[in-house]
């Protein structure tokens, strides 16, 4: 039986993400009342823990009629050296998806190549496609399309900056990223978008910022690397986003963040709390859009 995955948000084509967004948006406003996971249960696989996405994807499937089931690396054998494929092999006889939240990104390729099952990524180092997904949701919620828009991404090139850029390379909008010297985003799919749409890297915040329509940020030290925490922190030194850098946005610009926050680092208390902030709507569209990518991999809606 032939199955779809969830790794990138490239897996879907451009029209796919628009009928994608458009049921989630009917999911969000009560207009979806369909079981499609009845009868179905996802196993959620988390060797890096999590509340958002625990929650949500837990909370979503049961909201479609689904079971969901929380998997530790002290509940699985992953934790405790049985090879991905295997594990792939047996949770493919009992459940009808998989959900896997890690650290390296070829675990999830492997997991997807040796499943019989959808695989959806929960997010790894390279990646967090569900987040970007919820923030473009946000996006079209607040601001209409995401098409003629300025994203700007403030930090880190991590897995939300990376997922920017692929998620700019599929719907064609402008993105404008800040980083420092060090912590550039992914080269390859760098390379890869910019052959389609405008896709800068800056050193400075205020140049990334100005006139953008979407203002962005995540923390400067990621799980997984407390032990980095000073030097990230020198190396941002300048690039919180306060209330003088979001002036220089457009005035209807939104503030997104993925949570947790850090506030008076990445970002200031006045900004995240502020009239611009859209960070608790973002947190909430992670339910409608998972819903939304299980609806379709899982439960047999068509996009």
């Amino acid at each position: 039986m032939s199955h779809r995955d969830f790794l990138a948000i490239p897996d879907f084509s451009t029209e796919e993400l628009h009928a994608l967004f458009a049921l989630a948006e009917r999911m969000r406003t009560g207009g979806y009342d369909k079981k499609p996971l009845a009868g179905k249960s996802l196993a959620m696989i988390f060797m890096k823990a999590s509340t958002r996405t625990r929650v949500s994807f837990e909370v979503g499937a049961w909201q479609l009629g689904g079971h969901a089931l929380f998997l530790s690396p002290r509940d699985v054998q992953l934790g405790r050296g049985e090879p991905i494929a295997d594990t792939a092999r047996v949770l493919s006889r009992y459940v009808d998806g998989i959900m896997i939240r890690t650290y390296k990104h070829n675990e999830v390729q492997e997991l997807a190549a040796h499943a019989t099952v959808p695989v959806i990524n929960g997010l790894t180092d390279l990646l967090h496609p569900c987040q970007i997904l919820a923030d473009l949701l946000t996006v079209r919620q607040h601001l209409g399309s995401v098409r003629g828009r300025v994203v700007a991404w403030v930090g880190d090139g991590n897995n939300m900056a990376n997922s920017w850029i692929n998620a700019a390379w599929r719907l064609g909008f402008e993105l404008r990223l800040a980083c420092p010297e060090g912590y550039e985003p992914n080269a390859d799919i760098l390379a890869r978008a910019r052959e389609k749409v405008p896709v800068q890297v800056v050193r400075h915040p205020a140049d990334a910022v100005r006139g953008a329509h979407v203002v962005n940020t995540d923390v400067w030290a990621s799980m997984g690397q407390e032990e980095e925490q000073e030097s990230r922190a020198n190396a941002f030194a300048g690039y919180t986003v306060d209330a003088a850098l979001m002036q220089l946005a457009q005035p209807d610009a939104i503030f997104l963040h993925c949570l947790p926050a850090h506030r008076g680092e990445e970002v200031t208390a006045d900004v995240i709390d502020g009239p611009q902030s859209r960070v608790w709507d973002e947190a909430e569209n992670r339910l409608h859009i998972q819903k939304a990518i299980m609806a379709v991999l899982m439960g047999g809606e068509t996009v």
